[in-house]
């Protein structure tokens, strides 16, 4: 059953092309404040599954509700409650950052006395202030996004929705949406729905993701419960001597693989246990600690690594294999 503080909810939502099932079966809910995202490769049914939440595209079958209104039946009170960032841009290059705001108001029927105030406290929010009566034609990729950004939640919408809402930016764009992102949430308690196939993106943003492949979902938690669900960190020592013995004594290690001086081993809890660790294993020459990550989630659960379209798989998996190889 569904919980009282659910704004989104989806039952076996399904969408085919012809033969091309696009999503396959979606049940999530999405609760009031949250920031959850949609990971997954591209061709994965992240943006067919946010266009059939935003009314713009029919499910084929299952059903979807946004903020208690059918997305099938209620499109017109679904559109009202939430806004949309597409992954295209879509301001008008002809007109300033003001004008394409108070054009937005319009559209939205903001009052006459309350557009002024709005768009205003929208372009401090984006930090646009100084380049309002710019042309937009003028502005950099980043300030495009914000400026969309500031567009999509000016009527004061219940849910926004992001389509890969930093793709093609540079690294410091990223990093300056990712923080309006969560300013956003946390000063408006807005429910934002990302997708994306960035992993650093979800990891740090995101309070609970849903990772998808060839429409299917194959995961769901937080970033850390998936990652621990997945297994342990890697740890690689560099050691003189190494006391093979005591590291197989440490109920925390597992896998543990030696060649030519150099140990690799899978280690529940590092932080808790790397001194312990240290302790037992010799005269150690270098360390090196690689977290799990969310591509080596996507691998374990899809069978190939999320940023790798030959089907590779992620460090992790890699490493653990290579050792058990050359043994």
């Amino acid at each position: 059953m569904a919980s009282a503080d659910s704004v989104i909810i989806t039952n076996q939502l399904t969408r085919k092309f012809g033969e091309l099932t696009a999503v396959n079966g979606l049940n999530l809910e999405i609760k009031k404040g949250e920031i959850f995202g949609l990971l997954g490769p591209n061709g994965a049914g992240k943006t067919t599954t946010i266009s059939m939440l935003t009314g713009m595209l029919r499910p084929t079958s299952g059903s979807a509700s946004v903020h208690g209104f059918d997305v099938l039946h209620e499109t017109p009170k679904v559109r009202k409650s939430i806004g949309i960032v597409f992954q295209e841009p879509s301001v008008d290059d002809l007109l300033t950052g003001r004008e394409n705001l108070q054009m937005h108001a319009l559209l939205y029927g903001i009052p006459a006395s309350e557009r002024k105030s709005a768009i205003d406290k929208m372009l401090k929010l984006v930090e646009l202030e100084e380049r309002a009566d710019s042309l937009v034609r003028t502005y950099s990729g980043g300030m495009r996004r914000r400026l969309e950004i500031a567009r999509g939640i000016m009527h004061r919408p219940k849910v926004l929705f992001l389509d890969e809402p930093t793709l093609g930016l540079d690294p410091q764009s990223r990093q300056h949406i990712w923080d309006h992102i969560k300013q956003l949430r946390d000063e408006t308690g807005l429910t934002i729905v990302l997708t994306t196939h960035y992993m650093d993106e979800a990891d740090l943003l995101c309070d609970r993701i849903m990772i998808v492949d060839k429409g299917k979902q194959i995961a769901l938690g937080t970033p850390e419960q998936l990652k621990q669900n997945v297994g342990h960190d890697l740890v690689t020592l560099k050691i003189k001597n190494p006391n093979l013995p005591a590291l197989q004594k440490l109920g925390f290690i597992s896998g543990l693989k030696q060649r030519d001086g150099t140990v690799t081993m899978s280690v529940t809890d590092i932080a808790k246990n790397m001194q312990k660790l240290l302790n037992a294993a010799g005269e150690i020459e270098s360390v090196e600690v690689h977290r799990v990550t969310l591509n080596d989630v996507f691998l374990h659960y899809a069978g190939h690594g999320l940023e790798d379209e030959h089907g590779e798989g992620g460090y992790f998996e890699r490493e653990m294999q290579s050792q058990s190889n050359r043994k």
